[in-house]
C-alpha cells in the first residue's frame, strides 16, 4: 500500500513537471542568439569593399566572393558595413584603401542612424582598429578603411543612453566592437533583437566601445560556422579573405 502510494505522487510529481516544462519552456542562451566572429586584424586580411576594379557595385556577398577568387584569395567572412543611400551609396563617411570616397555626415536626421551619439568604424595604416563617436573623429592620411554608422551600441563601457531595457523595437541586427586586446567582435543576431539586448551581448564578451552597423536587411557570410547568407543587395561590405595556396 506504501509503495502504490509513493509510486502514484511520483508518477504526478514527473507530469507536473513536465507540464511545467511546456508553460515555460528554457531560455534561449545569447550563444544561440547571435552568430559573432572575432577578427585579428594585426594577422587577418580585413579590408571594405564597395565596387569592383571596373567602378560597379558589388552589391552583393556572391559578387564579393566572386572578386575575391578572381584575385586567388578565399572568402572567409563578411559582413554588411554600415547604412546605404537607394543607390548604394555609404551613407556618411567611407574611406577605402586610404582614399576618402564619401564625406563624414555630422548633420542631424531621424532614424538610427542619426542617434546620437552615432559613430565611426576605422582601420588605420598599421592595421590598427578603432571605434569612435562621430563628435571625436578627426580625418588623417592615415586611416585605410572607415565607415560611419548609428547609433552606436557602447559607449566607453556604457550602453547607448537613449536604449530601454524589454523594449519592443525588435530586429535583425548586425555590429562591431572592440574587444580588450584590439582584436573586433562582429556581430549579427539570429533573431529580431532590441537595441539595448543587443549592445549588452557586445559589453558581456569584454568590448568597451561597439557601433551598429545596420538591421533588417543584414547578412553575415561565414562558412566556419555554418552561417552561409549570399544574395541580399548592400552598399559598403566589410570581409577577410585569405590567399589560396596553390
Amino acid at each position: 500500500m506504501f509503495l502504490s502510494g509513493v509510486l502514484k505522487w511520483l508518477g504526478v510529481a514527473i507530469l507536473i513537471v513536465i507540464g511545467l516544462s511546456f508553460c515555460f519552456p528554457p531560455d534561449i542562451s545569447d550563444e544561440e542568439k547571435y552568430v559573432y566572429y572575432v577578427v585579428d586584424p594585426g594577422e587577418q586580411d580585413l579590408a571594405f569593399y564597395w565596387k569592383d576594379d571596373t567602378g560597379a557595385l558589388l552589391k552583393t556577398f556572391t559578387n564579393l566572393k566572386s572578386l575575391v577568387e578572381n584575385r586567388n584569395r578565399e572568402l572567409v567572412f563578411a559582413v554588411n558595413g554600415g547604412m546605404f543611400t537607394s543607390d548604394y551609396a555609404p551613407k556618411g563617411l567611407y574611406i577605402e584603401n586610404g582614399e576618402l570616397l564619401h564625406t563624414l555626415d555630422r548633420k542631424k536626421g531621424k532614424g538610427n542612424f542619426y542617434l546620437k551619439p552615432n559613430g565611426v568604424f576605422y582601420i588605420d595604416d598599421k592595421k590598427r582598429p578603432h571605434i569612435c563617436q562621430t563628435t571625436e573623429f578627426k580625418y588623417n592620411k592615415h586611416i585605410a578603411y572607415a565607415t560611419q554608422s548609428g547609433p552606436m551600441l557602447l559607449i566607453d563601457g556604457k550602453i547607448h543612453p537613449a536604449f530601454k531595457q524589454n523594449s519592443t523595437n525588435l530586429n535583425i541586427r548586425n555590429g562591431v566592437g572592440l574587444l580588450p586586446d584590439t582584436n573586433l567582435l562582429f556581430v549579427i543576431s539570429k533573431e529580431a533583437v532590441n537595441f539595448y539586448d543587443f549592445a549588452t551581448f557586445f559589453l558581456e564578451k569584454g568590448c568597451e566601445n561597439a557601433l551598429f552597423l545596420d538591421g533588417m536587411l543584414s547578412e553575415m557570410y561565414l562558412p566556419e560556422k555554418n552561417w552561409i547568407q549570399l544574395d541580399t543587395n548592400f552598399g559598403v561590405m566589410i570581409a577577410v579573405t585569405k590567399a589560396v595556396l596553390n
